[in-house]
């Protein structure tokens, strides 16, 4: 039964879901330090690292060696506050939104491999 979760659609999915709560993580970091003096902004990178994991397990032998990573990169170069704070508290609240919809579309796609491993049980 282990098999039937073990497809590159659950694995990437399930570790998908994982990157999107680090990312929310470090959103709320940022939100929760807009106004401490010195605190530079976080972001979460995994786009890149996807790209480059999936061209790995295109070329890989077996498929099982697909996952997602992610760099976590401190934006020490953008100006800020004259107390070197950088948070952009809208920018923050705009790349929360994009997560969370990211997240949700992972949570469809989730939905969607299950229901078609009960429509397969249900005429197996």
């Amino acid at each position: 039964m282990a098999g039937l979760f073990n497809t590159t659609a659950f694995r990437i999915a399930e570790q998908g879901i994982n990157v999107m709560a680090q990312s929310n993580r470090v959103i709320q970091q940022n939100i929760a330090n807009a106004d401490t003096a010195g605190y530079k902004t976080k972001y979460l990178f995994f786009e890149g690292v996807l790209r480059d994991r999936i061209g790995v397990s295109q070329s890989a032998k077996y498929k099982k060696e697909l996952s997602l990573g992610t760099a976590l990169f401190v934006d020490k170069r953008t100006k800020g506050q004259p107390d070197g704070n950088n948070v952009d508290n809208d920018t923050q609240q705009a790349l929360f939104v994009k997560n969370r919809i990211r997240y949700d579309a992972l949570v469809n796609q989730l939905n969607a491999e299950f229901e078609l491993l009960r429509t397969a049980m249900r005429r197996g």
